[in-house]
């Protein structure tokens, strides 16, 4: 069993940037994709990116080039960094883990964070 727990949400001008972080607890976080996905309101939840237990990345190309993700797995810890962020980006964004083993597959997610881009 994972549990996430999401942090660093808020409200930011045009412009600005925000670090969300997501902690985990468990074993074997260094095993899991971790994404982060978001939702904004009347919409369906959306990939923002992932990263991979080798440490690749993914970027849907509304955020590539402003958004970066990184994991610490010493510190069980998923990062996004979003600068440039605009209105758009505004919603829910949520933190999942995710792996499968032996065919079973492994799906957590956590609570969410606000982000209100706006000025």
């Amino acid at each position: 069993q994972v549990q996430l727990v999401e942090s660093g949400g808020g409200l930011v001008q045009p412009g600005g940037s925000l670090r969300l972080s997501c902690a985990a607890s468990g074993s074997d976080f260094s095993s899991y994709t971790l994404g982060w996905y978001r939702q904004a309101p009347g919409k369906q939840r959306e990939l923002v990116a992932k990263i991979f237990s080798t440490g690749s990345t993914y970027y849907v190309g509304s955020v590539k080039g402003r958004f970066a993700l990184s994991r610490d797995n010493a510190k069980n810890t998923v990062y996004l960094q979003m600068n440039s962020l605009k209105p758009e980006d505004t919603a829910v964004y949520y933190c999942n883990a995710y792996r499968m083993v032996l065919l079973t597959s492994y799906d957590y997610w956590g609570q969410g964070t606000q982000v209100t881009v706006s000025s």
